[in-house]
């Protein structure tokens, strides 16, 4: 349990560096959401009928910046070898690179999607649905991203191939967290939220397993 805290504040420590990412999702979150109003028009009834769309497609897409360099960086160095021969098994590394990647990237994009919802004039009784569905859903994110990334890690300019893998997966997450937000703005019974919970659930407990096989497939091991 220790080395797994470890290997996760290490690389936590990593992603919050100059050049790690953490920092590059947040600026293009927040850039990309800026950008929508204007493209679309101020009409407040408008961005607002949007708003929970919007806002997960951005952080989706946000997310997907940082996986890359998930698995790659401790491959180009050689430390993910030893990780992989050390007394952790596979699947406590994958799992402890997904925390990691949600801990500097899906709850920092969770944190300021309140702040870009001021953008698209989201009703008030908007937010808290906003928020939660998102601090359920990204570490979904994060986790089919690992699986997708424990794929490509070894393949040149694996980076380009890795949003087309996770993309299309991530399709019923944004469909279920944008609705659950529609619902609670609609009053309507939320027959979102139990499929987005089971989602980010199935994804949760399944990634490191199947980021666990990817690893020893493209290492051999």
């Amino acid at each position: 349990m220790l080395s797994v805290i470890a290997l996760v504040a290490r690389d936590a420590r990593l992603a919050t560096r100059a050049g790690g990412g953490a920092f590059l999702a947040l600026a293009f979150f927040g850039a990309a959401a800026t950008l929508v109003p204007l493209g679309i028009g101020a009409d407040p009834r408008l961005l607002g009928s949007v708003a929970a769309g919007i806002i997960w497609v951005c952080a989706a897409l946000a997310a997907l910046l940082s996986l890359d360099r998930l698995f790659q960086a401790d491959f180009e160095d050689g430390s993910l070898e030893l990780l992989m021969i050390g007394r952790l098994p596979a699947e406590a590394v994958a799992f402890a690179k997904i925390t990691a990647h949600w801990l500097t990237t899906g709850l920092p994009l969770t944190l300021l999607a309140p702040v870009v919802a001021l953008l698209f004039d989201l009703p008030m009784r908007g937010y808290g649905a906003l928020v939660g569905g998102l601090a359920i859903g990204t570490p979904a994110i994060s986790a089919i991203g690992a699986v997708c990334a424990s794929l490509t890690f070894s393949i040149r300019r694996g980076g380009l191939i890795l949003p087309l893998l996770v993309m299309p997966l991530l399709a019923p997450l944004i469909i279920f967290g944008a609705g659950f937000v529609g619902a609670t703005l609609d009053g309507l019974p939320n027959g979102a939220l139990p499929l987005l919970a089971a989602f980010s659930l199935a994804a949760i407990v399944l990634s490191p397993f199947a980021a666990a096989a990817g690893l020893r497939i493209n290492l051999g091991a």
